[in-house]
């Protein structure tokens, strides 16, 4: 029975993960062995941290809505409180970045949401 080479396919399939493995450093770059490990890893970190930084980014979000709400006289939780009795349909990150771009702007949000808690 004639050997099985297997030269494209597993040629293929090694340039693919030598391909995804490009900017690494060292070996990791250039063995397939090391590279093949090194692509395993970043894989698992990189769809672990598309969930992580949903979070992150809302933490921060939440961080930055508190101490704009603290510069008007009042706290995250009664802000975020007095929005929703008065239907005040804005997410965390347009006040985010309302609170860094146009603090005037969001003062007259923190005003509006604290008129139905009064």
């Amino acid at each position: 029975m004639a050997r099985v080479t297997r030269g494209f396919k597993a040629r293929r399939r090694r340039n693919k993960v030598l391909k995804m493995a490009k900017g690494f450093r060292g070996g990791k770059s250039r063995l397939f062995r090391t590279a093949t490990e090194a692509v395993d890893r970043a894989l698992c970190y990189a769809y672990r941290d598309r969930r992580t930084k949903k979070r992150e980014f809302r933490k921060l979000w939440i961080t930055r809505i508190s101490a704009a709400a603290k510069a008007n006289g009042t706290n995250y939780s009664k802000f975020v409180g007095g929005m929703h009795k008065n239907d005040i349909e804005l997410d965390r990150k347009v006040l985010s970045n309302l609170a860094i771009v146009d603090p005037n702007a969001f003062s007259v949000v923190v005003k509006a949401a604290g008129q139905g808690a009064a």
